[in-house]
C-alpha cells in the first residue's frame, strides 16, 4: 500500500508560506513515528490512518492545526493537549513550529493513537482510564453527510469532549420531524464551525 499521498504534495504546496514548513515537519514527524501510516484526504484536509484515522492537519489563512481523532482517550500527564480551543486541533493555532511540544511528545502520542485504533479494548499499559473513556458515539450517517460541505465543523464535532458530542447527536436526532432536523443540523454547523458547544449561550 502507498503510505504517500500526492494530493497532500498539493495540498502543502497552496497553503500559505508560514504554513508549509509546519505541514512538512508534522508530516514527517507522523511518518517517523510509524511506517504503517497510511495518507489520505478527508473533508478537502490531510488525514492519517491507520486501521482508521489517527491524525490530521489543516492550514487557514493565519494558522494551522493539527489534531488526534480521539484525543480524550490519550494519555496526557504534562496536559500538553489542548481540549479547550476546539476550533484549533490538539495544540491550538499553530503559526510556527514551535508552537507544537516536542518531537518526541508529538511520536508519544501518535503511538497511542495507533495503539486506540488497533484494539479500542486494549489500552497501553501506560494509559490510565479516565472518565472520557466510554463507548464511542455514532454520528448519524444523515448528519456526517451533511457536514461534508462543513469541514472544519466535523473536525471541531469529533475534537469535543464526549459530553459535547452527546449533546449535539442528541439535539439532532431527536428532532420529531425533518425540518426541523436539518435546521439543527445547519445551525449545529455553523456553531461547529466556531468551536462551540451545544450550550455556548449559557456558559
Amino acid at each position: 500500500m502507498e503510505h504517500y499521498d500526492s494530493r497532500i504534495d498539493a495540498y502543502i504546496e497552496k497553503s500559505p508560506d508560514f504554513a508549509k514548513p509546519i505541514l512538512n515537519y508534522l508530516r514527517d514527524v507522523v511518518h517517523e513515528a510509524s511506517p504503517t501510516i497510511t495518507e489520505t484526504m478527508k473533508w478537502s484536509m490531510p488525514f492519517f490512518d491507520h486501521k482508521g484515522v489517527v491524525c490530521n492537519m489543516a492550514a487557514f489563512k493565519q494558522h494551522c492545526s493539527f489534531g488526534f481523532w480521539k484525543t480524550s482517550l490519550l494519555y496526557d500527564p504534562e496536559k500538553v493537549l489542548s481540549l479547550a480551543e476546539q476550533a484549533a486541533g490538539s495544540f491550538g493555532r499553530l503559526t510556527s513550529i514551535d508552537d507544537l511540544p516536542p518531537k518526541e511528545v508529538l511520536i508519544e502520542f501518535i503511538h497511542q493513537a495507533i495503539i486506540l485504533n488497533e484494539d479500542n479494548k486494549v489500552r497501553p499499559a501506560s494509559v490510565k482510564k479516565s472518565p472520557a473513556q466510554r463507548d464511542e458515539l455514532l454520528v448519524p450517517d444523515y448528519f456526517v453527510k451533511f457536514l461534508e460541505d462543513h469541514p472544519q465543523a466535523w473536525l471541531n464535532l469529533n475534537q469535543f469532549s464526549y459530553s459535547q458530542k452527546k449533546e449535539y447527536i442528541e439535539w439532532i436526532t431527536e428532532a420529531k420531524t425533518e425540518a426541523t432536523r436539518f435546521k439543527r443540523m445547519e445551525t449545529a454547523a455553523e456553531w461547529l464551525a466556531e468551536g462551540k458547544s451545544r450550550h455556548w449561550k449559557y456558559k
